[in-house]
């Protein structure tokens, strides 16, 4: 065989290598991405990593700024304590309240009798008079009538007996709000839809709030006086309804109904009053605590006012009697 042949083989072979290595070559920039393709990913991997990154970011701060409010500004001895730890249950009973009074309690009631609730509502009103009873007791005698001062009170955060009894007083009375929704269920149940005033919602829906957080921030102290004086007026409301369940033969004996109001409307000046003290006294009791109390101290008086005149003024209980005739 001469130079000729292979050489000519061999430059029959490198071409064959050539042509093969040139065609994987081109399959390979078909499957690549061009360049601007290339940017454009590049762009959106940055893009959604940035998002996730602002997402989570957002989310950590939401998630610390909630540890905060909810652990960190709260009380270490109350925070662990049922209903307290977090907002999310007292919310769930305030809205399910709510709904069974506003909506699906009336829709339930509509075609059906009222249920007479005689025997448990005597029961039931004899309980919140002897809880209140002890709550009114318990913060008198284990504060007010000798230690507390009546110009300025600071909380006691500590373990001590005296600091956990204050403490505890302020979670049942909590306790005893919530239980005083049944209230308004009752009213449902008989058909005593005229009784559910915004007056009787809003302080139901309220007083719950206040006191869940007081109990959870500030169990103690200057801001229990207002739950004070609230159980004892409560002492009295409920021994009259615990009275009007027994039956007509004892209706004789509960003449004294108007005057309830007029306590209920005392109450909030002595509640105004008390509290406008923290303007002028700092003992280390929340003096922003004002904004919150004295506002709504006028708006439950006036509210109490505006019920009292409807109902026990002369032309008001006039109006309210035709009123109801024509309903029925």
């Amino acid at each position: 065989m001469g130079a000729d042949d292979i050489d000519g083989r061999s430059c029959y072979a490198e071409s064959i290598l050539v042509r093969a290595f040139y065609q994987r070559y081109s399959d390979l920039l078909k499957d690549m991405p061009s360049p601007e393709e290339n940017i454009s990913g590049v762009v959106q991997t940055g893009a959604i990593e940035v998002d996730t990154m602002g997402s989570q970011r957002s989310t950590n701060a939401v998630a610390r700024f909630y540890h905060f409010v909810f652990t960190e500004l709260s009380d270490p001895r109350t925070n662990d304590w049922p209903l307290i730890g977090s907002p999310a249950p007292g919310l769930l009973i305030l809205g399910a309240y709510l709904y069974f009074v506003l909506s699906w309690g009336p829709r339930f009631m509509e075609n059906r009798k009222p249920y007479k609730l005689n025997r448990l509502l005597v029961i039931y009103n004899f309980i919140q008079v002897y809880v209140s009873l002890w709550l009114f007791w318990e913060a008198m005698e284990g504060a007010w009538l000798f230690k507390y001062s009546w110009k300025c009170q600071p909380v006691d955060f500590s373990n001590t007996p005296e600091g956990l009894r204050e403490a505890r007083g302020v979670y049942i009375y909590f306790l005893a709000k919530i239980s005083e929704l049944l209230d308004t269920v009752f009213f449902v149940l008989r058909k005593k839809q005229r009784q559910i005033t915004f007056l009787h919602l809003y302080h139901h829906t309220v007083m719950p709030m206040i006191s869940w957080g007081a109990t959870k921030y500030y169990p103690g102290g200057h801001g229990t006086f207002i739950g004070v004086i609230n159980s004892f007026v409560h002492i009295i409301m409920y021994f009259y309804y615990m009275v009007s369940a027994m039956g007509p033969q004892y209706q004789k004996y509960v003449w004294w109904k108007k005057y309830i109001t007029t306590l209920q409307m005392g109450q909030f000046c002595l509640a105004f009053l008390h509290s406008f003290q923290l303007v002028f006294y700092d003992c280390g009791f929340p003096r922003w605590s004002v904004f919150l109390v004295l506002p709504n101290a006028v708006f439950f008086y006036f509210l109490f006012n505006d019920f009292y005149k409807k109902c026990y003024s002369s032309e008001g209980a006039e109006k309210a009697k035709t009123e109801a005739l024509k309903k029925d």
